[in-house]
């Protein structure tokens, strides 16, 4: 059947240099009140970046006449998709320096349009990077070199119907474009939602998921976009690859598995049948605080070990806790949230509470809630989460130096791994800059065999040497991960800025397989180059 739309990017304009909504981004004030909170920063922000300030050069190329009205050459659009929003890109435009800008913006309406323009590119050399919200923080949607004449970005967001709804099977057909707010807004009025919240939720597809094997903000249970997945149409330079859907299958390798995690670097993914659930009814969240971190990962280890499955369980250790303002009596504390379409979610949150309280938390009554988290902590911290891309750009135009990257790892090695990185990456930061930082981990997902941490470094940095020191915060990071056997990434792709730690976690034989796999499929070597493969 078909469903409807309403789109929230016709009223708000987004930042072409840093994230979100520009009515929303930190002004001036707030700016410098961060600062001030890290010695060593700028006396004054460095001022909004201007288009009009950028050295753009005519696009090398033209389209034919055939594809000429989905493609664009404007210079706000083609600055807008030049890189994605990781740190290194938002310094990088505010020092008026954005990188290799794409030469035309594509927006096809169908896959037809996407496979015609492949078909152009490939004749001609021009890389094609896809693009769907441009929310990439490790270098995903950007080129670098100069292996090809011209890059064209192909912006996917004009697909982004749900095609089809299964009511009784509970699934969709669902165009890769598709934002989060507009994909869900045309499943509401049927009672069902995707469930599928990362942070980028406003700004990223659902190709953009399926691309980067994401992972929503729910803790426990299906949270990875793989696991919603039915189906793919997939648009390659070798031709479309349309897998069966079916509820499960056990015939050969899943074709499906070929294309999730590859990032645009074998084909374009144009549409995907989705598993669906019904829309959350029941609702309870409770925070409790923490002493002593370590009996604070023993409680989360026992609760993602249980059969409650919360749906967040995010624990935050004192800093994490004090910057979102959950505690500031140097607590770690943990936030729990439960919900369910069935029933009420009273009895697992109690359970979860329980077993916190066993291993030394304390505080935490169980609110059950229909609307919103009604905790006082779990509503802090749900604030600063959501405010937390802005509040870095803000950072990052007063020259600190800004970082955050999440990893996994089994419950054995999360403690020496978590205190390895705050050790290792601090002293890194500090003689890089002469400062010392900030550095805060969070848990963002459990699992009964592991955890997800998730860091944030913040130091002054050293006016026009941030990417640099950017560069060589992350690269210590990545070693102690390696070292710890900890991923590359648990949610946040590869893409350019992790492409050599990821060389180093992956097994040969695989390598050898994907590099095969990327010549037969795309010969001409065209589609995000230096992703994945060489």
């Amino acid at each position: 059947m078909p469903a409807t739309t309403s789109d929230p990017r016709s009223t708000r304009l987004r930042s072409w240099w840093g994230w979100g909504y520009t009515d929303a981004r930190t002004d001036d004030a707030e700016c410098a009140a961060m600062g001030s909170l890290l010695p060593g920063t700028l006396a004054a922000p460095l001022p909004i970046p201007r288009v009009a300030d950028l050295s753009i050069a005519p696009p090398a190329v033209t389209p034919p006449p055939s594809l000429a009205h989905i493609v664009t050459a404007d210079p706000r659009v083609r600055a807008a998709h030049s890189m994605g929003k990781a740190y290194r890109d938002v310094i990088r435009a505010l020092r008026g320096r954005p990188g290799r800008i794409p030469d035309l913006v594509a927006h096809p309406t169908g896959s037809r349009e996407v496979a015609d323009l492949l078909d152009w590119a490939g004749g001609r050399g021009v890389a094609v990077i896809p693009f769907g919200g441009g929310s990439s923080v490790v270098g995903g949607v950007e080129y670098r070199g100069d292996a090809h004449r011209a890059v064209l970005s192909l912006d996917l967001t004009a697909m982004d119907r749900v095609l089809e709804i299964d009511t009784a099977g509970r699934a969709a057909r669902i165009q890769a474009g598709a934002l989060g707010p507009v994909l869900e807004d045309q499943l509401r009025p049927h009672g069902l939602t995707l469930r599928h919240f990362p942070q980028s939720f406003e700004f990223s597809t659902l190709g953009g998921w399926l691309a980067t094997r994401a992972g929503g903000h729910y803790a426990t249970g299906r949270t990875h976009i793989d696991d919603f997945v039915q189906s793919l149409e997939v648009v390659t330079p070798a031709g479309v690859s349309t897998s069966w859907r079916l509820p499960a299958s056990g015939a050969g390798p899943s074709p499906d598995r070929l294309f999730l995690g590859s990032e645009g670097a074998l084909g374009v993914i144009t549409e995907a049948w989705m598993r669906l659930q019904e829309r959350p009814r029941h609702k309870a969240s409770a925070s409790v605080a923490f002493a002593d971190f370590q009996r604070a990962l023993d409680a989360v280890r026992a609760i993602a070990q249980s059969d409650l499955a919360p749906a967040n369980c995010r624990l935050l250790d004192p800093g994490e806790a004090l910057f979102s303002g959950a505690a500031h009596d140097g607590s770690t504390v943990l936030v729990l949230g439960f919900e369910s379409a069935t029933g009420p979610v009273d009895d697992r949150l109690a359970g979860a509470l329980d077993l916190a309280r066993a291993h030394g938390g304390h505080g935490g009554a169980a609110t059950a809630n229909r609307e919103g988290p009604a905790d006082a902590a779990v509503s802090a911290w749900r604030t600063a989460f959501l405010r937390m891309p802005y509040l870095r750009d803000g950072l990052a135009r007063m020259g600190a130096v800004v970082e955050t990257f999440e990893t996994a790892a089994t419950w054995d090695r999360i403690p020496t791994l978590i205190e390895a990185v705050r050790t290792e990456v601090a002293a890194a930061a500090l003689k890089a800059t002469g400062h010392r930082a900030t550095v805060n981990c969070r848990l963002t997902h459990v699992y009964p065999d592991g955890a997800a941490p998730y860091f944030t470094v913040a130091v002054a940095g050293r006016p026009g040497e941030e990417v640099r020191i950017w560069d060589d915060i992350k690269a210590v990071a990545n070693d102690v991960l390696h070292r710890h056997r900890a991923t590359i990434t648990h949610h946040h792709a590869v893409g350019r800025d992790h492409r050599a730690a990821y060389d180093r976690q992956r097994p040969e034989p695989f390598a050898l397989a994907l590099r095969a796999a990327k010549d037969a499929l795309d010969p001409h070597r065209i589609l995000n180059p230096g992703v994945l493969v060489d």
